[in-house]
């Protein structure tokens, strides 16, 4: 049965994130009724959440409490319809540094939603996969069909986790779609991702940027192209039990992508190699490139940022809100945040 998230009851965990708050937004504009999973905290933060605009502040439910507690993530799911999966941590340098705790998170959490998922009927479940689980492409553009590469712990954690979801639907037929979306940007995110802090450190005057490596290459996909690949694989029959990439079908190194920052902020800089910012030899992902294909074909989605002209287009959004003093104050440009 097909499902229109439009007046549907739709769990989004992960939704105080930079992801998650777009998508919460998003949803709230289509339609949807909306629980937000945000993580607990003492503080009684929300996230990204506490800065959405007044149009949409009052239009969620919110529920804190973490993704690890299989009762808490029951009880956010009761009475829910959709559930779209997001919490999890994302960061690659802290997963050499605290790897057991992507296991509790992303391999455990994932489990506990769709185990819950399945005893309470949700009609669907959306589970975020990452591109990083191909590791260094084999081949490009990268299919749905490339080998799975655990080259960091995170990228192994979420392997785990594609794998407990997909599990889940050829065992119990739990209905599990996995959206794998490849880099996405744009306003909020966190400055560990490399465009935000390019451009933070830009914004606060450096001429010299501190980067790790430069050659790899990356698939940016704009967090609006983004959020509409998970309610459009949300939507789509077709997408059950499959595993969809999101990508924008455009390859990019990482050193062009701060010339082009720095370009449409008008500054001239240089990069200058940051040890502490380097990935182990054999850990580094050295190109990704998605293939968007079977998105297109199973659920009809296609980027609206695509090409070059897309990612200026993306790009010169983001440096906007990034470079407004009230948003650039959040951040620390000169302390490498891993």
């Amino acid at each position: 049965m097909a499902v229109k998230l439009a007046g549907k009851r739709v769990l989004v965990t992960g939704a105080d994130g930079f992801i998650g708050s777009h998508l919460t937004e998003h949803l709230v504009d289509i339609g949807a009724d909306v629980r937000a999973f945000v993580y607990y905290n003492s503080f009684n933060s929300w996230g990204w959440l506490d800065d959405v605009d007044a149009q949409h502040r009052d239009r969620f439910e919110v529920f804190a409490g973490d993704i690890r507690d299989p009762n808490g993530v029951r009880t956010a799911m009761k009475g829910c319809d959709v559930v779209l999966h997001l919490a999890a941590l994302i960061a690659i340098p802290y997963s050499y540094h605290s790897p057991d705790t992507y296991v509790d998170t992303n391999v455990k959490g994932t489990l506990n939603v769709v185990q819950a998922a399945r005893d309470l009927g949700v009609e669907r479940v959306v589970h975020t996969s990452t591109s990083e689980v191909y590791g260094t492409a084999r081949f490009v553009p990268i299919t749905e069909e490339h080998p799975l590469q655990g080259q960091s712990p995170y990228s192994a954690s979420k392997i785990g986790a594609d794998q407990i979801a997909q599990s889940f639907f050829l065992s119990f037929e739990t209905p599990v779609a996995t959206i794998r979306p490849f880099n996405t940007y744009g306003p909020r995110q966190s400055a560990r991702a490399v465009i935000p802090t390019i451009i933070t450190q830009i914004a606060g005057g450096a001429e010299k940027i501190q980067l790790g490596a430069v050659h790899p290459t990356r698939d940016f996909n704009h967090v609006r192209d983004t959020v509409r690949g998970f309610v459009a694989v949300a939507e789509a029959d077709a997408a059950v039990g499959e595993v969809v990439n999101i990508g924008s079908n455009f390859e990019i190194s990482i050193g062009d992508t701060a010339s082009l920052i720095a370009e449409r902020m008008g500054r001239e800089v240089s990069i200058v190699a940051d040890d502490q910012r380097m990935r182990p030899t054999g850990s580094e992902v050295e190109r990704l490139w998605a293939d968007n294909e079977k998105a297109a074909r199973l659920t009809g989605w296609t980027p609206d940022y695509a090409g070059r002209d897309g990612f200026r287009r993306g790009l010169d959004e983001t440096i906007a809100w990034f470079t407004d003093p009230a948003n650039l104050r959040r951040y620390k440009a000169d302390v490498y945040n891993i």
